[in-house]
């Protein structure tokens, strides 16, 4: 899972990095509200997480403009306004969840778990064959035993099945994982898709990750 962050505060902004990939999120950070802006039209995000007191443009301004843009994507707004008045405005002006400082990490965490939720309940697993991907424990496994997956082989196999069958682009896991303008060069991807091959195999999983040439990459029934 992708979020964008738009904090000014660069020591939180950093805290807040290390936070989110700890617990396995993609993150981009940014500064202002032009370049949250910026990224949110260029890129591809499941969340954004938005300070409200931003040079350049507030985080109201950047809410607002996404919504009216026609985007329905889930916005967490952080800040130190607490007043009543101010968690109405960011509310009614499109925000899923408002979040005062100081907060617990638990809290944050919890906040966008909360915001990013499809249909009713939350989807924790995905299973496809016999193998099951915990969202929660991050751990991938079959009948024959577990593994915990590392921040990125999670991500890349979260895509994977959430969608089996379906091929993804190199381009998508790399805008998706390490962001549109990282600096690591796309082989990375069949680097991770190596790693959980072997996870695969080891597990005596009756799925494989398939490549599909100059298309990508899909994980399908072993038969």
């Amino acid at each position: 899972m992708r979020i964008l962050l738009a904090e000014d505060e660069k020591a939180l902004a950093k805290a807040l990095v290390k936070i989110f990939e700890a617990n396995n999120y993609s993150i981009d950070a940014v500064h202002d509200g032009q370049e949250a802006l910026d990224y949110l039209e260029a890129g591809n995000y499941d969340a954004a997480v938005l300070d409200i007191m931003m040079p350049k443009v507030d985080g109201i301004t950047v809410l607002k403009k996404l919504r009216a843009s026609g985007s329905d994507l889930p916005v967490l707004m952080l800040t130190a306004k607490a007043e009543i008045d101010d968690k109405v405005l960011g509310l009614d002006s499109g925000a899923n969840y408002y979040l005062t400082k100081p907060f617990d990490a638990k809290e944050l965490l919890a906040a966008v778990r909360a915001i990013t939720r499809s249909g009713n309940e939350v989807d924790t697993k995905l299973s496809f064959g016999n193998l099951s991907l915990d969202r929660a424990s991050f751990e991938m496994s079959t009948p024959s035993g577990s593994v915990k997956l590392a921040n990125k082989e999670f991500q890349m196999m979260e895509l994977l099945m959430a969608k089996p069958g379906n091929i993804i682009s190199v381009d998508t896991f790399m805008d998706h994982i390490w962001g549109y303008d990282t600096d690591t060069e796309s082989n990375v991807v069949w680097v991770y898709v190596s790693y959980l091959r072997k996870k695969l195999t080891a597990l005596g999983a009756d799925v494989k990750i398939k490549a599909t040439r100059n298309a990508g990459y899909s994980i399908v029934s072993e038969d």
